[in-house]
């Protein structure tokens, strides 16, 4: 039994709650009277609610973000039909920002708006001593890493063979781009390193060998980046996984070569570009040296082993068709293993609003508030956009078309107009953009590259061929038999070159 519950429904299973963690952690005496629950986006409502009235609490606390705001709502609506006497208390980026005529705020009986490490444990002493405040918005200011105390204790032996371990040695951003909602975590507050290694250390000593690292930017402060990646090195081991969050156009020399030490597949950098066009990044606030971004990919790509995933988006304002193609075609050309290309989100708080009259911004009211269309891009063409994404994560950034995937744009000047082709005849193949097998998204691949773009059929058979088989298939699909295609083993000694992409996308 628990007087408090901290729950939340994280995005998949295998994902960990940071923020509930450290939510616990900070509960100070009030820990022993708490208990945390996660939940997975299938769950039931009522069996979810089922499990939190089990443990009788008088306050419920919930982690409230955009893929879990219309559940949680639910959540919290029948709990305050069956229990109108339980406190239930929100918060998260969610409901952080803004709350006027949100129906999950006006259920809820407080909201702490902002990171709620310092303010939840006293808001629960004050509601367990029958002195509630009087105000439902509670406004937390952002806390100093030395006013908290570090939650990696509370991963489980659970967490650390199933789930994603999340760390930050850093929270906030310097930048003030308009569409993310680090715009609005400022300063940049860092932990003390000495204890951050040695939390890292005692994870390292259970056996944690996948590191996530949530900052926004890692490499904001060179010495302590350095200090992170020196100390993983010094502890390198077959196995060791270590995601970092990069700003793109800062690579000084000194890190450069601590990057570099590091054996092919240890380090997966992700990095925002979101826009290679400079009048967009200035209408949206953002920084960045184009041309040092250019040579720190040119640098990663040929003197490391980093797994870079680079983010795009479509849908700024400002940026048409043209322009995003134009910026996605620059960045294949820098040879990123993995490419996302996200559609424009109106995250709750955002300044990117003040762009909604000018550039007709229409986004979606429902999570997670997509970009429809815009004063350059309308509809239509924004939904075949969103398509284009998906079918670029489907053969693209799959790692199941390895080889075959560069064949799109081989005869091409264009990686962008060739993939959008493929993408609009896909579409008009099968009508659907989900749950296309991979037997039928092969033939298909074949299909537009032999008959669309002309392509000798036993070049093409051969790459496709090399591609199935490496990720552990051996049955040959019916449309690749007429051809002489080497065996299975045979055929993956052929793709060997390529195996190092493939085993760097698999840790991603």
């Amino acid at each position: 039994m628990a007087d408090i519950v901290l729950a939340t429904f994280n995005a998949r299973y295998w994902h960990s709650a940071f923020g509930l963690r450290y939510l616990m952690a900070n509960l100070a005496e009030l820990q022993s009277r708490a208990a945390m629950l996660e939940f997975g986006m299938s769950e039931n409502t009522s069996d979810v609610l089922a499990k939190i009235l089990a443990e009788e609490p008088r306050i419920v606390g919930l982690g409230v973000y955009i893929w879990n705001v219309e559940p949680t709502t639910k959540l919290v609506a029948d709990l305050k039909r069956i229990r109108p006497d339980i406190t239930v208390v929100i918060g998260g980026p969610e409901v952080s920002y803004e709350t006027d005529g949100e129906r999950i705020v006006e259920l809820a009986d407080y909201v702490i708006a902002g990171e709620g490490d310092r303010a939840l444990p006293e808001l629960c002493r004050k509601l367990l001593n029958r002195t509630p405040p009087l105000e439902k918005i509670v406004h937390a200011l952002p806390p100093q890493f030395d006013q908290l105390k570090l939650p990696y204790d509370l991963y489980t032996d659970e967490d650390i063979r199933h789930r994603v371990i999340y760390v930050e040695a850093s929270r906030g951003c310097p930048f003030t781009c308009e569409f993310c909602l680090s715009a609005l975590e400022i300063p940049v507050r860092q932990a003390a390193l000495e204890t951050f290694l040695s939390a890292m250390q005692s994870l390292f000593d259970r056996g944690v060998r996948q590191f996530k690292f949530v900052d926004r930017t890692f490499n904001l402060n060179v010495r302590v980046s350095q200090a992170i990646l020196d100390f993983f090195f010094e502890r390198y081991e077959p196995g060791l996984f270590l995601h970092f969050e990069m700003v793109p156009d800062r690579l000084p020399e000194s890190l450069r070569y601590s990057i570099a030490r590091f054996p092919p597949g240890v380090l997966q950098l992700e990095i925002g570009v979101q826009t290679f066009n400079e009048e967009v990044g200035e209408l949206i606030s953002r920084q960045q040296d184009n041309k040092k971004l250019v040579e720190n990919f040119r640098f990663l790509h040929e003197e490391t082993g980093v797994h870079i995933h680079a983010d795009l988006i479509v849908g700024l304002p400002g940026e048409s068709i043209e322009s995003f193609g134009a910026g996605f075609d620059k960045l294949v050309r820098l040879e990123p293993q993995e490419i996302q290309v996200g559609i424009l989100k109106r995250l709750r708080g955002t300044p990117i609003t003040r762009h909604d009259a000018e550039w007709r911004m229409v986004y979606s009211a429902a999570p997670p508030y997509e970009i429809l269309s815009n004063r350059l891009i309308n509809f239509s063409t924004m939904h075949r956009l969103r398509r284009f994404a998906r079918f670029w994560d489907l053969i693209a950034n799959s790692g199941n078309f390895v080889e075959s995937r560069d064949l799109i744009w081989q005869e091409s000047g264009s990686p962008f107009t060739s993939f959008l082709a493929l993408s609009d005849w896909l579409f008009d193949c099968e009508q659907r953009a989900h749950g296309i097998p991979l037997v039928k998204l092969s033939h298909r691949l074949f299909e537009f590259l032999t008959t669309v773009n002309g392509l000798e059929k036993e070049v093409v058979a051969q790459l496709i061929w090399r591609d199935y088989v490496r990720g552990g298939r051996r049955d040959r699909p019916a449309f690749l038999r007429p051809f002489d295609l080497p065996q299975p083993d045979q055929a993956i000694r052929l793709a060997e070159p390529a195996q190092r992409r493939q085993a760097l996308h698999a840790k991603s």
